[in-house]
């Protein structure tokens, strides 16, 4: 079973994008199709980078070091995902209008605070080959906490973004927060 683990879930990590174009073919992506489909890769970037942070606590609590096989592949999906979510608003929402886009970015917050969680995700997809841990030592580590700051920001992008119901994004804020709070040092003795 162990050795068709990493396919198999690599093949579920591909399904939100498989029931977007299934949407797309039958017409089901609602009134805002942009809307629908922007808004879509991004909660499912920000699931995956979930996910990926959820991997060390649930090792401490299971004691089962195997989880760790998989956040590297759960990592380069939120970033796939993310990257899927900002194409998305380049081509579809702004059309490659540089000028335009570099007005939304000054001029609203969440999509900033967005700008700035996408560019920490990429440096750390950049770094998660094997040369790159190789030739970082032990810098790599150290490095690659910066999806603290990169999760944080996502979910306080999806926050600012959202401004009706609350609901979700205090619910991520809330999943954040205790995966971000199982690692302080005083609950792991």
């Amino acid at each position: 079973m162990t050795a068709f683990a990493k396919p198999l879930l690599f093949l579920l990590c591909l399904v939100p994008l498989a029931r977007l174009f299934y949407l797309g073919f039958i017409d089901g992506l609602g009134a805002n199709p942009i809307e629908f489909v922007t808004r879509s890769l991004g909660t499912w970037a920000l699931n995956f980078l979930l996910i990926t942070l959820a991997i060390t606590p649930l090792r401490k609590l299971t004691g089962n070091g195997k989880w760790l096989r998989y956040r590297r592949m759960l990592g380069l999906f939120a970033f796939f995902y993310a990257a899927l979510h900002l194409t998305s608003y380049l081509w579809f929402d702004q059309f490659f209008d540089w000028y335009e886009i570099w007005k939304d970015i000054v001029k609203r917050p969440f999509i900033t605070v967005g700008m700035f969680s996408f560019m920490l995700l990429a440096v750390l997809a950049a770094t998660s080959t094997h040369r790159a841990i190789k030739a970082l030592k032990g810098n790599w580590q150290r490095l690659h906490r910066l999806v603290y700051p990169a999760a944080i920001a996502a979910v306080v992008h999806y926050f600012w973004l959202i401004k009706l119901d609350l609901t979700q994004p205090v619910l991520y804020a809330v999943i954040l927060f205790l995966l971000l709070a199982a690692r302080l040092p005083m609950l792991n003795r």
